[in-house]
């Protein structure tokens, strides 16, 4: 019995062989999520599968906090992995350290990322959309010069409202240089002062239409003042240019039937609207025909002269009114008049007016007599005064032979303000001397 193993004891030979292998160390591998599930611990748990075979494939917490995208169901990776078994249920299974989106996947994993971002700048805000309008005059194609596009843009506008101007704008859709031309075009479009722009090209995969997810084209048409209808790929395409374009169509030939009304339409509306005009104005001349009717019946119309009686008769009694009003009011301005000539009775009014000027000239001769007395009164005084000036004035006193003594400019009054060699001024009537005190007597020596 002890030849036999446990199957513990083998499963255990087996992942000590896978894990001594260098081989099964680090593997790279690529295929197909599946069965893919996160567990509430942060591990994650899947399947790696392509057209022939399925590896059971696990992911550590701290590997899968690592990775630049959330993986799902159907994305097609890239590995770095190393093999071994897991002993309870004895199965070989990758144990991934490094995952990445392959090829196709890295671009729709770049195509989310400038989504989100570019939505949190608010280009594709509902706000910043314009309308398209209704009847457009001129219309800017941007696509390519040739291909499906073109071809049912044109026969579609054509077939729906031929008034339509169509300015065809070739322009690269695909290619290195697409981006750069896209950009160009539709900066050129805006300028032509068309009222839409059709910016479109044929279905494709992502690689082909990418040049409409570009960063700098979004932003060119979000910058577009024109109104831009975007119709790149077939219905189940989707670019960013469409996200940010006013309008989106899922074809061309949507583009097409957005841009323009349909002209059979409009012949049927413009029928509608003669009909009901028709009908409104048949309506309306009948209802004035039945209110002139309803007026031609009444009474007064019947007799015009109704109309107008009682208005002459009022005429005439107003007339009346006034001329009696008028007469009163002269009868009483004259009355007045001849109260107002018995109050001022002329003869008295000129007697007053004599007496009035003799008091008045009594008065002024009065005036003139008193205003005479009072100027010779104050002349008299006056005189007075200048002689009682003069009398005291020094060049009188100095007129009787008087004269002033000044010693450093001060009135010399007494002989004790002098001492010999004093230099002194005498001020006369006529002039002034200068001295040399000699000797000083005074009174009381």
């Amino acid at each position: 019995m002890s030849e036999y193993l446990s199957v513990s004891t083998l499963t255990k030979y087996i992942k000590y062989k896978f894990d001594q292998d260098p081989h099964l160390k680090s593997v790279l591998l690529k295929g197909e999520l599946s069965n893919f599930k996160k567990h509430s611990s942060g591990h994650l748990y899947f399947n790696v599968k392509d057209k022939d075979s399925v590896i059971s494939a696990m992911m550590f917490k701290g590997n899968a906090s690592q990775l630049t995208f959330d993986p799902k169901e159907g994305d097609e990776v890239l590995l770095e992995a190393r093999v071994s078994v897991y002993e309870r249920r004895g199965n070989y299974q990758i144990y991934v350290n490094k995952m990445e989106l392959d090829g196709i996947g890295n671009l729709y994993q770049k195509l989310e990322e400038l989504k989100q971002k570019l939505a949190k700048q608010g280009f594709f805000n509902k706000e910043y959309k314009k309308a398209i309008p209704k009847y457009p005059k001129k219309i800017a194609i941007l696509t390519a010069s040739t291909g499906a596009a073109i071809r049912d843009i044109h026969s579609t506008i054509d077939s729906r409202y031929p008034l339509v101007e169509k300015i065809s704008i070739s322009t690269l859709v695909q290619g290195a240089q697409a981006k750069n031309d896209i950009i160009e075009k539709i900066e050129y479009a805006d300028s032509l002062n068309v009222d839409t722009i059709i910016l479109g090209r044929g279905g494709g995969s992502i690689e082909d239409l990418w040049n409409f997810n570009e960063e700098e084209v979004v932003k060119a048409i979000f910058n577009c003042q024109t109104p831009i209808i975007s119709a790149v790929g077939h219905e189940t395409d989707f670019t960013l240019s469409d996200f940010v374009a006013d309008v989106r169509a899922a074809t061309p030939t949507q583009a097409a039937v957005i841009a323009t009304p349909d002209q059979y339409e409009l012949l049927q509306q413009i029928k509608q609207y003669q009909f009901s005009l028709t009908k409104f104005i048949k309506q309306y001349v009948e209802k004035q025909y039945k209110h002139l009717d309803y007026l031609a019946s009444y009474y007064k119309f019947k007799q015009p002269s109704l109309l107008y009686d009682q208005q002459i008769q009022r005429r005439d009694d107003l007339e009346k009114q006034l001329r009696q009003k008028l007469l009163l009011s002269i009868e009483s301005k004259k009355n007045s008049i001849k109260l107002l000539q018995n109050h001022f009775n002329l003869k008295n009014f000129n007697r007053t007016i004599l007496q009035n000027q003799k008091t008045v000239s009594s008065h002024r001769h009065r005036l003139i007599n008193v205003t005479t007395q009072t100027i010779e009164h104050s002349r008299v005084k006056l005189q007075n005064k200048v002689e009682q000036l003069n009398n005291l004035s020094p060049t009188n006193i100095m007129l009787r032979g008087y004269t002033i003594v000044n010693k450093n400019d001060k009135v010399i009054t007494s002989t004790h303000d002098l001492k010999e060699n004093d230099e002194i001024t005498l001020s006369m009537k006529d002039g002034s001397v200068n001295a040399t005190v000699k000797k000083v007597r005074c009174k009381d020596e």
